[in-house]
């Protein structure tokens, strides 16, 4: 069955990127332009992987990632920060705020979806619980 990723992105360009890759790859994506609308889709849809940009309109990633993480049936889910925030403190601000990890923008196309497959591969081992 194909994994299905959730990105939670307001720019064009960097949807567009992302999606291509992942489809590319065999994923199915889904699209949510902003914060609200992303928890509202992560609840219904259930992916197997979110990708949350952290400057997003009308709540932030820090905030979206603290209520995906109080759902009981999200918790499980991996959540990866994709953010040109690369400022010391933010990838430790993303990881308490809910996020299993930090991939920085402008994203590397070459090496993307290792990244993805890892956080991924985190998940459906059961090796995610350390």
């Amino acid at each position: 069955m194909k994994k299905r990723v959730l990105v939670i992105e307001d720019n064009e360009q960097n949807l567009y990127l992302v999606t291509f890759l992942l489809e590319k790859n065999g994923y199915g994506v889904s699209a949510a332009r902003d914060g609200v609308i992303g928890i509202e889709q992560a609840a219904r849809e259930i992916p197997d992987l979110i990708l949350l940009d952290i400057q997003l309109p009308l709540l932030d990633g820090y905030a979206v990632a603290k209520q995906l993480k109080s759902f009981d049936k999200l918790a499980r889910v991996p959540i990866v920060a994709v953010t040109s925030y690369a400022m010391p403190g933010d990838r430790e601000k993303a990881i308490e705020s809910g996020c299993s990890g930090y991939i920085e923008k402008p994203i590397n196309p070459d090496t993307f979806m290792k990244q993805i497959e890892n956080f991924l591969g985190r998940c459906s081992d059961g090796k995610d619980d350390a």
